[in-house]
């Protein structure tokens, strides 16, 4: 036994979670009622959105308070790569959707449900989520409050004692420590969770919207391994592929499992510090990327939009479907602060064209219907891409710094 754990250990955790994968169909297929194996998907689920809160205050708290007057972020740049990759995303979608138009059969959607009413509503969600209690945000994950809290909280501390701020770096210090023994149970937790989407969902079900899944995972595919590498390649003007596949790999598929960006920020934080990035950078941009940065939910709300428009026999000319992909990426940036995502921002999206709310709530039926795949794509794709961006604007600053040096020579 010994000797098993010793090998075990000397795997990567990528390698160890490929294992889980495997072990998880395996499982499912041969012992489907055995729903007790499930509890290992829910249990570490559940530890790293129990940790990522506390994580996320005591980090930027501390990294706030420890910056040195005159150092310099990468924050500009991250966040301008955020939104380029997001946008983008939205008007592929809607590209491709206008070649591969796709009509629905539309089902009863949840009448239980409350869509935002406009964009307004949107940002006001997001603006009240700024201003909220900070043990409320750290009880309900709300990461656009607890990022607010510890940045002024970082802020009044900078004139704290050298004492009260190596406490609070050690605290922070003690939180990453925990973070990176729940990832070490990656590989049981990711065998979990996929024994309970094969079993509890299967995949006979999405058949039905097999061109309608095409079209979506088409688009979130192209966005990861061609227009993100597309924007990595301008800002590093070097090879991009190592550090994309890099990060699907050892964020994305975590993500694609976890389905949660909040619950995967933990793992971002970890591929950050492996990639030896600026810790007073990551630690800001990763769990603002984990509510602002999604590309893959533009693309959801693009391609479900159009695809009723299609249903409904609805002309649209291409300026009004531009405009789509700049209200798709507005609304996708504040996805995280409505309850359902980036699927209860589409009756606000088909409200561009006319279309009813009892209509686009039948498109968000469907959303939920094949939300086992679309999620999982959508969350690979926007977790993923936090830690490239993050990389690639301090790459990007790092090429330009050696350019000066040497024209400076």
């Amino acid at each position: 036994m010994k000797t098993l754990l010793h090998r075990w250990s000397r795997l990567s955790l990528v390698t160890r979670i490929f294992l889980g994968i495997i072990v998880g169909v395996i499982l499912a297929l041969a012992f489907p009622k055995a729903t007790g194996i499930a509890l290992f998907g829910s249990l570490f689920v559940s530890a790293l959105k129990a940790v990522a809160p506390v994580l996320v205050l005591l980090l930027v708290m501390a990294a706030i308070s420890n910056h040195k007057k005159g150092g310099r972020t990468n924050m500009k740049s991250i966040l301008a790569l955020y939104g380029l990759s997001t946008f983008s995303a939205g008007l592929i979608a809607v590209i491709v959707s206008f070649i591969f138009p796709v009509k629905l059969s539309l089902t009863t959607g949840d009448s239980d449900l409350t869509p935002p009413g406009d964009i307004v509503e949107v940002l006001q969600t997001l603006l009240f989520n700024v201003v909220d209690n900070p043990v409320r945000a750290l009880l309900e994950a709300n990461y656009i409050g607890i990022l607010a809290w510890a940045i002024l909280l970082g802020v009044a501390l900078k004139g704290a004692s050298d004492q009260t701020k190596s406490m609070l770096t050690q605290f922070s210090d003690a939180v990453s420590q925990i973070v990176k023994w729940v990832i070490q149970f990656a590989p049981f937790g990711i065998m979990g969770l996929v024994f309970s989407t094969i079993t509890a969902n299967g995949l006979a079900s999405l058949l039905d919207y097999g061109k309608l899944l095409l079209v979506l995972v088409g688009c979130m595919l192209f966005m990861a391994l061609v227009i993100n590498p597309l924007i990595v390649y301008v800002n590093i003007r070097s090879n991009p592929y190592p550090l994309v596949l890099s990060c699907l790999k050892e964020s994305g598929i975590t993500a694609f499992f976890t389905r949660s960006s909040a619950a995967n920020i933990p793992v971002n934080m970890r591929l950050c510090e492996k990639l030896k990035l600026d810790k007073d950078t990551y630690s800001v941009s990763i769990p603002l990327g984990a509510t602002i940065n999604m590309a893959g939910a533009a693309v959801t709300i693009s391609v479900l939009t159009l695809a009723a428009v299609h249903t409904l026999g609805i002309s649209v000319d291409f300026g009004t479907a531009l405009i789509l992909s700049v209200v798709s990426a507005i609304a996708a940036a504040g996805a995280s602060g409505v309850a359902g995502g980036s699927l209860l921002l589409i009756p606000l999206a088909c409200s561009l064209f006319g279309i009813s709310n009892d209509i686009a709530m039948q498109v968000v039926g469907v959303g939920f219907i094949i939300g086992v795949l679309q999620d999982s794509f959508e969350t690979a794709l926007n977790s993923s891409s936090d830690v490239l961006f993050t990389a690639t604007a301090e790459y990007a600053k790092k090429r330009k710094e050696g350019s000066k040096t040497t024209v400076n020579a």
